[in-house]
């Protein structure tokens, strides 16, 4: 008796043991796992590399626009336009309350006490705190004065001087010199320069709809504002709604086609509604193959086949939740209850009947929870699948990041996304309690 007391208790000591070293092996080897990742991807190099003065200016395009202040070093024209685009060019001889113009003088103030000047001789910017920083062409080369040593925000060179202040930029070349000044807020948002509501209040704009005259003798006053909000040259309204539409419409076609498809086949890969063994074999390889390749993958497949387009995205996302479906279906089919089968059975219905009323109704909940959850994973990959494609939100999203400089737009249609798969997320829920629960 002795003998096992001794044995249990040294079973037990070394259960302890075992645990207690599990208990830092594991930890352990998590550490060291990612002090390898950390050298394998180079961490240290990628912190080094990192520009922080980007990312900052990156990040303040997001919520603000830029007003571009440009003169033709050529003819000395002087412009001013939003984000630079001729869209959002102000008209001939107008410009922002912050610029001045007198003869061949432009002097514009950044606020802060940051003051830039054009002149006949070249441009000046003056900077609280540390001096004037002053720019004189000579021949081919820009001359550069200003106090030493130069601080990192002035890049020099012969044909090109920057200057990276927190008030705005100053760019200086041969060509032409810029001044970029930013503003909080998406400007020209509801209306472009050219219309006749632009640069208006919200109590001004309510008073044009409610009591002014027309505008337009042809039509309303608020009708006339939503038609140039709708077509705005500059945040396109009218596309971007259209693309939404587009991307939704690629989610709901790929995932409802593929639910249609993979329930009969379901059933032929269910183990107590297909006998043939090899058959349901067959069915649920199929059903691997086809979601074990990503959809991306199918994505740029089908490009390649049927070419660009929001159909050819539909497509990517039905064969990929095809065999996804397929697999839940048939896995369904094989836990229902064989009793209300049995009872249905009893009453001499056939086949088709029995799948009708005995097996449908217990699934019905399954699949459309898990329809509904896949429509609204796929709107957000939509997107992804979109800016490969040629179509819907993505397409707009990718255009935007590769122009490098309407971040104020990726804002815009980042926002959009969310708002939408927020939206599906809410519809879907609905539409489980009204068709699961009914309430």
């Amino acid at each position: 008796m002795a003998a096992v007391d001794i044995n249990l208790s040294g079973q037990i000591t070394a259960g302890f043991a075992r645990k207690r070293l599990m208990a830092f092996a594991v930890p352990g080897v998590i550490l060291l796992y990612l002090l390898y990742t950390a050298v394998a991807f180079d961490l240290a190099g990628l912190a080094q590399r990192a520009r922080m003065d980007n990312a900052a200016i990156l990040l303040s395009d997001f919520w603000t626009h830029k007003t571009h202040i440009t003169r033709d070093n050529r003819n000395g024209a002087v412009s001013a336009a939003i984000e630079g685009e001729s869209k959002g060019a102000y008209p001939p001889g107008e410009f922002p309350s912050w610029v001045t113009i007198a003869g061949d003088v432009t002097t514009i103030d950044l606020g802060t006490g940051h003051i830039v000047t054009y002149d006949a001789a070249g441009a000046r910017m003056i900077v609280p705190g540390y001096g004037t920083i002053d720019i004189r062409p000579d021949g081919n080369r820009l001359v550069l004065s200003a106090p030493e040593p130069l601080p990192g925000w002035i890049n020099a060179s012969d044909s090109r001087i920057a200057v990276t202040t927190p008030a705005g930029r100053f760019n200086y070349t041969r060509s032409k010199v810029e001044t970029f000044k930013y503003q909080a807020g998406w400007e020209l948002f509801f209306f472009t320069l050219d219309s006749p509501f632009a640069r208006k209040g919200p109590l001004e704009l309510l008073n044009l709809a409610a009591w002014s005259d027309r505008v337009d003798p042809d039509r309303s006053n608020i009708g006339y504002m939503v038609s140039e909000f709708w077509t705005n040259k500059m945040w396109r309204h009218s596309d971007v709604f259209w693309a939404l539409f587009e991307t939704i419409l690629m989610a709901f076609l790929g995932t409802m086609g593929a639910a249609i498809i993979a329930l009969p086949l379901g059933f032929l890969a269910a183990s107590n509604f297909n006998p043939l063994a090899p058959l349901r074999v067959a069915f649920r390889r199929v059903f691997d193959f086809i979601r074990g390749v990503d959809g991306l993958i199918w994505t740029i497949i089908l490009s390649r086949a049927f070419g660009p387009g929001p159909m050819t995205g539909a497509l990517a996302i039905l064969i990929t939740d095809t065999g996804s479906f397929g697999k839940m279906f048939s896995e369904a089919l094989e836990n229902i209850d064989e009793k209300q089968v049995e009872g249905v059975r009893s009453t001499g219905a056939n086949s088709l009947l029995r799948a009708r009323f005995g097996v449908i109704p217990q699934v019905t909940p399954v699949l459309i929870s898990q329809v509904l959850y896949y429509l609204e994973s796929n709107t957000r990959s939509a997107t992804v699948i979109g800016a490969i494609v040629g179509g819907g939100i993505g397409l707009l999203l990718t255009q935007a990041i590769q122009t490098q400089k309407d971040w104020e737009e990726v804002a815009y249609y980042m926002t959009l996304i969310v708002l939408m798969v927020m939206a599906m997320d809410t519809l879907s829920g609905w539409l489980r309690r009204k068709l699961i629960k009914g309430s």
